[in-house]
């Protein structure tokens, strides 16, 4: 596998490119596995939402380990997958929910071209094998990508389950709010996965709760379902 950073834009200027992704391509290269998502693919949560229009940032774990499934973004599954991954399919029983509908495939590329960064912790994955991939150094990208957008604008930060969570002394305050108390929204629940989704994540109303945010900013706010 070959790791092209060439569509990436200003996320370039990040250290983790010059200083760690050298070691994780080499021991790719050597991989002899079936490695998802396909090569061009794997930075597609970078190359979709540029740095300066990040909103609203979901972190997710590591790329589904099912052939055909993974594409570059958090959560998000190819549009003709069925029947969606189960948390995923928790994530939409939760729009509907909260807002009234949910998309009808899982493709979730119009959010990230909203400014909604679908970030994995770890952006490859042997195939069947899921948290392969997790000792490759792929963490130290997602700290420097949380500190570099905190610390532009206030933002939505979206940690479903204990990992993401791990990752929050990550964020900082933004540097050029105008008011003090103007911060980041944070969001963190339960993972929508089977096994924990009733703990905290039904019931959290995140899409709603981002939206009013964002409202209250004066900003646009995201359209969730695609309608």
């Amino acid at each position: 596998m070959t790791l092209d950073t060439s569509t990436i834009g200003d996320w370039a200027d990040l250290p983790f490119f010059a200083d760690e992704l050298p070691t994780i391509s080499s021991q790719l290269a050597t991989d002899t596995r079936d490695i998802l998502p396909p090569a061009d693919q794997v930075f597609t949560a970078l190359t979709r939402t540029p740095q300066a229009d990040v909103r609203v940032v979901i972190l997710g774990q590591d790329p589904y380990p099912t052939p055909g499934h993974a594409h570059g973004l958090a959560f998000s599954v190819a549009p003709d997958v069925r029947p969606l991954p189960r948390s995923l399919n928790n994530i939409f029983k939760e729009m509907v929910d909260d807002l009234g509908a949910a998309p009808l495939n899982g493709d979730l590329r119009f959010l990230a071209d909203q400014g909604v960064l679908l970030l994995n912790t770890v952006l490859t994955v042997p195939a069947g094998e899921a948290n392969g991939h997790k000792t490759l150094g792929w963490q130290k990208l997602t700290h420097q990508v949380l500190a570099a957008v905190s610390q532009t604008r206030p933002c939505a930060f979206v940690l479903w389950g204990k990992q993401a969570q791990s990752l929050a002394p990550h964020i900082a305050s933004p540097k050029d709010s105008t008011n003090p108390s103007d911060g980041h929204l944070m969001i963190q629940t339960a993972h929508p996965s089977p096994l924990s989704a009733r703990r905290g994540f039904f019931g959290s109303r995140p899409f709603s709760k981002i939206n009013t945010w964002l409202a209250q900013r004066g900003e646009p706010t995201i359209n969730w379902t695609d309608a």
